[in-house]
């Protein structure tokens, strides 16, 4: 069977093919999240779906970058080093033209997320690429392509999930305090769900209880850290 002719302009030459617009394509986005892992898996959403992401892992940063810039969307994790991310989702969602997400990995997120001011809510780990771009889309204008997406979801760099146990490693080594703790023990939860790991997930458990052995729990993430792909080359940093 003859393949059909490419189109030509007048000169005779073969036109390429338009490419396809992406159903985000040209927005930037803005990820106020403090593990490399989750953002790595923003990333790779985006950049399938035509976006561009920032990343902010505080706070401090996340204000930083929104006075040098305004992106289109923010997507602000409630659990950060330096607060609680429901404050600035409180402070954006009063800036007009700018879709402000919550995120975390505790279902319960939601509510105060949405109460908040957020005009959305992403459960981390995200199912897959079509609910993250379903997401965006419902707070967008209608001018953005409403292509549909594909169903499955996208595979996180394993190294972004080593640094990550590395920094938390690191953290509990410091001897943190109750607040620090009840941060450290959230940051493990989510790494625990987005990695489907039941190990760090009991980690993440027992830090909450106020009497935790922490140079055991420690020597628990280490343990993690020495099995995880890529190791070597970040051992220097332990």
């Amino acid at each position: 069977m003859p393949h059909p002719t490419p189109p030509s302009d007048a000169s005779g030459f073969a036109l390429a093919a338009p490419r396809p617009l992406l159903p985000l394509q040209g927005l930037t986005v803005l990820a106020v999240e403090d593990s490399r892992y989750a953002c790595d898996a923003l990333r790779l959403m985006c950049q399938r779906l035509g976006a561009r992401l920032r990343r902010a892992d505080s706070l401090a940063r996340a204000g930083a970058h929104l006075r040098c810039y305004r992106p289109d969307v923010v997507i602000v994790d409630l659990g950060l080093p330096d607060g609680r991310g429901e404050g600035l989702i409180q402070r954006l969602a009063q800036t007009r033209g700018m879709v402000v997400l919550g995120t975390s990995g505790d279902p319960a997120g939601r509510a105060a997320a949405l109460s908040a001011g957020a005009a959305g809510f992403l459960e981390k780990p995200v199912a897959s690429l079509a609910l993250f771009q379903e997401t965006l889309l419902a707070h967008l204008p209608r001018s953005q392509p409403r292509a549909t997406a594909p169903q499955d979801g996208v595979t996180a760099d394993p190294l972004a999930l080593t640094d990550d146990l590395i920094q938390a490693a690191s953290a509990l080594d410091a001897g943190p305090g109750p607040d620090d703790r009840a941060y450290l023990a959230g940051f493990l939860s989510g790494l625990a769900r987005q990695s489907q790991d039941a190990g760090l997930a009991a980690v993440s458990a027992a830090l909450r209880d106020p009497g935790a052995d922490l140079p055991r729990l420690t020597g628990a993430l280490r343990a993690r850290i020495a099995r995880r792909p890529a190791f070597d080359s970040l051992r220097a940093r332990l």
